[in-house]
C-alpha cells in the first residue's frame, strides 16, 4: 500500500471513529435510537449505522432538516422525534396524487404512520418531491441539512440518467442555506463496472453522484466508509434487491445473501458554499 493510500485509509478510520464519538455524546440522539417505537426498525442498525451516519453529517437537534423520499419512514422514526422540540423536520415524499400505484400507496401509508403516533410525528411537515415536475421540498434557503438515503440511484435509473440526478441535486441546493449540508447514502457500484449497470441494478457509481452534486454547486466536504460492506460484490441476479432487506430471490441462496448483509454504500457529505 502506498503512502497516499495509507493516509487516506487512516483519515477514513479517523472520520468514522470521530463520528462514533459524536453519536455517543449526543444523548438526545441516543434516546431516540433506543426508543420503543424503533423496536422492529433497530434490527437494521447494524447495517445502516444511523447514529454514526447522522453524526458524520453533523446533525443538531435545532436544525431545519429535509429528508428526501422517506419511504416507509425508517429514518423518519429517528429524525422526527429528534428534531421535534427544537428543530424543523420536512419529509419530502411522493406526490399523493401520483398515477404510479407504488408512490400513491407509499405516501398514504406514510401519512397513516404519522397520524398514528402524534407524540412523535405531529410536527412533521410533509412536502412533495416528484421530479421532474415538483421540487418544492422546503422554502428556498431555509434548510440547514438535506438528507437522502438510498435514493440517488432511483433518479438515475429508468431513463433519468445524469440529467435527472442533477435536477434533484439542484433542488436540494435551492432549499439549503449557504453553508448548509447535503448528506447522501447510496448503493455503491465499483468504478470499473460499465455505466449501463446503473440503469437497472440499483447501484450507482460514487463518481457519478459526486459529479452531479458538484455541477449543482456543492463541494464534497468529506466521505465516510461507515456504511461500507466489502462482502457485497454488486453482482447479483436481482440487483441490489437480491440482498436484505428485500431478498427478492426468495429462498434461493437466502442464507448466502443474509450473511452478506445489506449493500456496500457510499456516505458523502456535501456543503453549499457560503455566499451562494
Amino acid at each position: 500500500m502506498g503512502v497516499a493510500n495509507s493516509i487516506k485509509t487512516a483519515l477514513a478510520v479517523l472520520t468514522v471513529t470521530a463520528s462514533s464519538w459524536a453519536a455517543a455524546d449526543d444523548e438526545a440522539l441516543q434516546d431516540v435510537l433506543a426508543g420503543e417505537h424503533r423496536a422492529e426498525s433497530s434490527a437494521r442498525d447494524e447495517y445502516r449505522h444511523p447514529g454514526e451516519t447522522l453524526a458524520f453529517f453533523g446533525i443538531e437537534p435545532d436544525m431545519t432538516v429535509v429528508e428526501i423520499w422517506p419511504g416507509g419512514g425508517w429514518y423518519t422514526e429517528i429524525l422526527a422525534p429528534y428534531l421535534r422540540d427544537e428543530g424543523v423536520f420536512y419529509a419530502a415524499h411522493f406526490n399523493p396524487d401520483s398515477e404510479i400505484g407504488y408512490f400513491k400507496r407509499s405516501r398514504e401509508n406514510y401519512g397513516e404512520k404519522l397520524a398514528a403516533n402524534p407524540e412523535l410525528y405531529d410536527q412533521t411537515k410533509v412536502s412533495v418531491f416528484n421530479p421532474p415536475e415538483q421540487y418544492d421540498i422546503a422554502p428556498a434557503g431555509s434548510a440547514d441539512m438535506v438528507l437522502t438515503f438510498r435514493n440517488a440511484h432511483n433518479w438515475y435509473m429508468r431513463g433519468g440518467g445524469e440529467e435527472k440526478l442533477l435536477a434533484a441535486f439542484s433542488a436540494f441546493y435551492r432549499a439549503l442555506k449557504p453553508g448548509g449540508i447535503l448528506g447522501v447514502v447510496d448503493h455503491r457500484l465499483p468504478e470499473e463496472r460499465s455505466d449501463k449497470v446503473q440503469e437497472e441494478s440499483g447501484y450507482i457509481k460514487q463518481s457519478v453522484v459526486v459529479n452531479a452534486a458538484e455541477k449543482a454547486g456543492f463541494v464534497l466536504a468529506a466521505e465516510s466508509e461507515v456504511n461500507a460492506n466489502p462482502q457485497d460484490t454488486a453482482k447479483h441476479e436481482h440487483g441490489v434487491w437480491t440482498l436484505p432487506p428485500s431478498l427478492r430471490g426468495g429462498d434461493k441462496d437466502r442464507d448466502k445473501y443474509t450473511e452478506i448483509g445489506e449493500s456496500d454504500r457510499m456516505t458523502l457529505k456535501f456543503v453549499k458554499p457560503e455566499g451562494e
